[in-house]
């Protein structure tokens, strides 16, 4: 499903990798995140992303042209788990609504590890 915007103009249509790749690099940017993770149902194993396939670590959904952001991350030790999560989830609504003009209806934090 893709995101729609449209004015008298005309359509602008946003796919979910686009605003998964705003989201995976926003979360980035924030203070005690090493990077997102992908997880492995088969053997239950956590990967660590490179830049290069942040959307992996993310997923999107669209409903009622609102959007639902599940963010998989690793956490560095030591930081506080709650602020980090809290810090991302108001950092990537604003972002991701700033960018995209898409209202972000929830944003969802699942800590896959913690790395030193």
């Amino acid at each position: 499903m893709i995101a729609e915007l449209e004015n008298e103009i005309g359509k602008v249509m946003i796919s979910k990798d686009a605003i998964a790749k705003i989201a995976g690099l926003t979360a980035m940017e924030c203070y005690g995140v090493i990077g997102m993770a992908s997880k492995n149902m088969k053997e239950g194993l956590v990967k660590l992303l490179g830049i290069e396939s942040l959307t992996r670590g993310v997923e999107v959904e669209i409903e009622n042209n609102k959007l639902k952001l599940v963010l998989h991350i690793i956490v560095t030790y030591g930081t506080n788990i709650k602020a980090t999560g809290e810090s991302i989830m108001n950092t990537v609504k604003y972002k991701v609504e700033q960018l995209s003009g898409i209202e972000v209806d929830s944003v969802k934090i699942m800590v896959e590890g913690i790395r030193v």
